[in-house]
């Protein structure tokens, strides 16, 4: 008998409280600030040009090779505005092969991609699977236009994660050292 209204008080607890669900297309759930969406490049405002110099190595290292790029000689070099000798010419990334393991990021020498942590970056159905390649203006256009607010550009490592080892107060490593010279485990 003691089961059973424990079962129902279980049961009324669950239906009076407050639902965790939202009405997705209308109403949309703040993402978490760490949340992976799918990568873009930024834009260099002080010299209104893109960060990146298509150097490739977000290329190379890329495990499911869903980018491409080539390079340009930079014209503001040669002008003597900016101190980049070269600026990305053609870049392709392919959504639709993109697994958004923030690898082009971490090893990025410049800053210059990122993963949209918006929901434009999350929401992508397209019917063609060819929509879903975009070239360079459509990669930087967020950046260009502000809506990329605070992009996450941290490595996803240990040391950012929050987590952080404890550290010990000198009495507790003497405690530590004493107990290893005792040969006590």
């Amino acid at each position: 008998m003691l089961g059973v209204l424990k079962a129902i008080k279980t049961t009324i607890s669950t239906a009076l409280r407050k639902p965790v669900t939202v009405e997705y297309p209308s109403t949309k759930k703040e993402l978490p600030h760490r949340s992976r969406g799918l990568p873009v490049l930024l834009w260099d405002f002080d010299v209104e040009e893109p960060f990146c110099t298509g150097c490739q190595v977000c290329a190379r290292y890329c495990p499911v090779d869903c980018m491409t790029m080539t390079m340009k000689d930079n014209p503001l070099y040669a002008e003597g505005k900016s101190k980049r000798k070269k600026i990305v010419d053609k870049f392709y990334i392919d959504y639709a092969r993109c697994m958004r393991c923030d690898i082009c990021v971490e090893v990025c020498n410049f800053d210059a991609i990122v993963m949209n942590n918006t929901w434009e970056g999350v929401e992508l159905s397209r019917y063609d699977r060819h929509d879903l390649v975009l070239d360079v203006d459509q990669l930087m256009d967020q950046s260009k236009s502000g809506e990329l607010k605070d992009p996450f550009r941290e490595p996803m490592g240990v040391a950012h994660s929050g987590w952080t080892p404890k550290v010990r107060s000198e009495e507790e490593k003497e405690a530590v050292a004493a107990k290893e010279e005792s040969g006590e485990e």
